[in-house]
């Protein structure tokens, strides 16, 4: 999971091979979202610490490109974009082998099913499989989530280096997003360390009340975890003791299955 760069930095820094006004063009481009899907020049400017005249020059660039169209005092993304997130999942053939036993573990369970992956400090959706129930939490395909308080999260976290997790969960903010949420330390890394020995993790209404999720890793055929998967359900009907023996059996085993595609193909 962790391969050797070489002297690329996890966390590069402004220096010669550090390309400023592109790094301000994808901060530009990720200032817009749900809560801002349209912005004025001198709220893209405020938003992202540019002057207005560099954040005019980005704007115009990516509407030129075809990114971002205005109506002459509004700016926001156009359909265009799509293009730079599908052009991850395309190119990486995991989410196709995936997709098909996601559907079939959804039509046996009759609970959603998703695929995630660790970025920093979150786990970004890359695949959704939805039954028919409705969740309060409406999730999509890149999709954010806090990875210290959801299964596939600490699925994730689970296969880091431990100096790496303590490095992260410092940096990580705390929030009781309900009155189950886990806060401390040594409880977030017991519950990881938990994950890491038994194969998977299940989370009872701490990112979200009533939603219950359990995730398990999928591996590649080097052995490295390079995604998790979950069924998530509404905890008023499907209770933790359910979550373990009617649907983390399945679970396993479309993980497992996945897997052992991943192992006969090539990186």
């Amino acid at each position: 999971m962790h391969e050797n760069c070489g002297e690329i930095s996890v966390n590069p820094r402004p220096g010669d091979s550090y390309v400023q006004s592109f790094a301000r063009g994808l901060e530009v481009i990720r200032s817009f979202s749900a809560q801002a899907p349209q912005q004025t020049l001198s709220e893209v400017a405020a938003a992202t610490g540019l002057t207005r005249a560099g954040a005019r020059r980005i704007l115009l660039t990516l509407q030129t490109l075809g990114y971002v169209d205005s109506d002459g005092r509004l700016f926001h993304l156009t359909p265009r974009i799509l293009d730079l997130g599908f052009a991850y999942l395309s190119s990486m053939p995991i989410w196709d082998l995936a997709e098909p036993e996601m559907e079939a573990l959804v039509e046996q369970v009759r609970e959603s099913c998703s695929a995630a992956v660790l970025d920093g400090l979150d786990i970004v959706y890359v695949l959704r499989v939805h039954t028919h129930k409705i969740m309060s939490t409406n999730l999509g395909v890149g999709s954010r989530l806090p990875a210290f308080w959801t299964s596939m999260g600490r699925v994730l976290l689970a296969a880091l280096p431990e100096d790496e997790l303590r490095q992260r969960l410092a940096a990580a903010p705390r929030h009781a997003f309900t009155p189950h949420t886990l806060l401390q330390d040594d409880a977030l890394l017991e519950r990881i360390a938990q994950a890491r020995q038994q194969g998977w993790c299940l989370v009872n209404q701490e990112l979200e009340e009533g939603l219950i999720s359990i995730a398990a890793p999928l591996k590649n055929r080097a052995g490295h975890t390079v995604a998790a998967l979950n069924i998530s359900g509404q905890a008023n009907r499907t209770s933790e003791a359910a979550m373990r023996e009617q649907l983390l059996p399945a679970l396993l085993q479309t993980t497992q299955a996945i897997s052992r595609t991943l192992g006969t193909r090539r990186s």
